[in-house]
């Protein structure tokens, strides 16, 4: 099973939009984090799909390691 790359020890925040389907990066990889830009090609992890519930600034996993994928929990601060 490939493991992610932590991207950063951080959240990335992110505007979002009500109604509208976003690709987190699960991987680490993307250029274009926190979101997938399709460089997990050649692993075995797949980008997590969410559908943003309002319009409003969330933070984003950014250490590929949080227990509420894929927003961030501070597991980051442990690491």
């Amino acid at each position: 099973m490939s493991e992610p790359i932590e991207a950063k020890k951080a959240p990335y925040a992110a505007d979002v939009e009500e109604g509208k389907t976003y690709y987190w990066c699960a991987c680490g990889r993307s250029e274009s984090q926190p979101f997938c830009d399709g460089s997990l090609k050649g692993t075995d992890i797949t980008p997590l799909a969410f559908t943003a519930e309002k319009t409003e600034t969330i933070y984003l996993c950014g250490c590929k390691k949080t227990k509420n994928p894929p927003f961030c929990d501070g597991t980051h601060q442990s690491l």
